[in-house]
């Protein structure tokens, strides 16, 4: 019988990684430039597998203005086949060696994840400079391409956790940012109106080696990799830089700060409480914000599972969370789900633990013991050959060292309850959240309401 990745899979497992390789990785990692495109290499302990990863500057942020649906409508003629094959022959051609290509596309980037056997990595790297090269642009696929997206988009408009989502990056980031997304309106004009050939002049400007990342972990060698990557990717040329937006400032945005996102007959409504940081990851009190607001909201030892969920049956679910730091500036966020008959008790019980931990900061215990497992959990997910690539592609992407996947259980020890509950003060003010309810917010109607 013939090794592919899923009957290897089924054998041995794709989770083995030396341990020696995710405490050195600055040391065993090779990076080099290979016609533009910034390539690392990891050689794992993992037999036979090998897991890419990679990133290019061609998100939805990077779409024209009143045009919001480009990035994604070109990312997703990606895989709709190329010049040289259709989608059918390349699907033939990775599940022949049971290998996966995808695409996606975020706010700032297309991303891309690969997975394959060692034997069938010069065919997925190949497929993918093909794919990101030269697509078909099929008129007939992209007819496809554009009911799909509007179709999936409106499926998402009926969920709550995205339209609270959605109205939260309009109320706390500013026009031009990033992470603010475009009102679902304009994003689906967007789609309606969009040619293929407005979809060839953004693949034309920002598809290039100038920004592409690529990180391969596992059972490869950087020569081999170099190489492969080279070979597929020789003459090409391009790309664009994106600016760097100026941070949002938190209570900068003109929103109101109590808005209800009306959806009639749901069973929840999705609560996001929040504001912007004006901080990226890489920014010196990043990581003590983040321990302090794991110990406010992470897993059930955080104190709004422990006393809202747990204590009072108040919520399904709730949990804080820092996020969207990695290319720009980031928010900072409480978010829940709550029945509307007690939405009221929920978020009296939320705003309580907010003001506490605000006020008051982090115990001494609660620090020990949040520190203890953000380094386990970081290690944990550094012993998958996805989890790896995955962590330094992000660090590179924040501009950061890879020294920093080394030094980042001992950056977390280190830091102090003052260092923590400083940063609280000095980054965040509930005076300044938004609060964001969407669902069947009991007393609101069908038209967006603000207090």
């Amino acid at each position: 019988m013939k090794t592919t990745l899923r009957t290897l899979a089924s054998v041995v497992g794709l989770t083995a990684l030396l341990a020696t390789a995710s405490a050195q990785v600055a040391k065993n990692a090779v990076r080099d430039n290979v016609g533009g495109i910034d390539l690392v290499v990891l050689k794992t302990g993992v037999k036979e597998v090998v897991t890419l990863t990679g990133s290019l500057a061609a998100g939805d942020s990077l779409s024209p203005d009143g045009h919001p649906a480009l990035a994604d409508l070109t990312g997703g003629m990606l895989d709709k086949g190329t010049t040289a094959h259709d989608k059918f022959a390349i699907a033939q051609l990775l599940g022949d060696v049971g290998a996966s290509i995808r695409f996606s596309t975020g706010p700032s980037t297309l991303n891309i994840s690969a997975k394959c056997l060692r034997a069938d990595l010069p065919l997925v790297i190949s497929l993918i400079a093909e794919q990101l090269r030269t697509p078909a642009f099929s008129a007939e696929e992209f007819a496809k391409l554009k009911k799909q997206f509007a179709g999936n988009y409106r499926r998402q408009l009926d969920d709550t956790d995205f339209r609270a989502d959605d109205s939260f990056t309009r109320a706390v980031y500013p026009v031009g940012h990033p992470n603010r997304l475009a009102p679902s309106a304009e994003i689906l004009a967007s789609a309606e109106k969009a040619t293929l050939d407005e979809v060839k002049a953004f693949h034309a400007k920002y598809y290039g080696p100038i920004t592409l990342r690529l990180v391969l972990v596992g059972d490869i060698d950087a020569a081999s990799a170099k190489t492969e990557v080279a070979k597929v990717f020789a003459g090409w040329t391009g790309g664009v830089r994106p600016p760097t937006p100026a941070p949002a400032k938190p209570g900068s945005v003109d929103a109101a700060r109590d808005q209800n996102v009306f959806m009639p007959e749901k069973t929840n409504v999705s609560v996001i409480w929040g504001q912007s940081t004006g901080l990226r990851y890489g920014d010196t009190d990043t990581l003590a914000l983040r321990v302090g607001t794991a110990a406010l909201g992470s897993g059930f030892t955080g104190r709004l599972m422990a006393n809202v969920r747990d204590k009072e049956g108040l919520t399904y679910g709730i949990g804080s969370y820092v996020g969207g730091d990695t290319f720009v500036d980031g928010d900072w966020r409480i978010a829940g789900n709550f029945s509307p008959e007690l939405l009221e008790k929920g978020l009296a019980s939320t705003k309580r633990e907010l003001t506490a931990w605000y006020n008051q900061g982090v115990t001494d215990d609660e620090l020990a013991r949040k520190k203890t497992g953000l380094a386990g959990t970081y290690k944990v997910a550094l012993s998958t050959t996805a989890g790896m690539a995955g962590t330094i592609l992000a660090t590179l992407n924040r501009d950061l060292e890879l020294s920093f996947i080394d030094q980042y259980p001992a950056r977390v020890s280190a830091l102090t309850k003052d260092q923590v509950n400083g940063a609280i003060k000095k980054h965040l003010d509930p005076e300044k959240m938004v609060l964001i309810k969407a669902g069947t917010v009991p007393g609101a109607s069908a038209t967006p309401t603000t207090k």
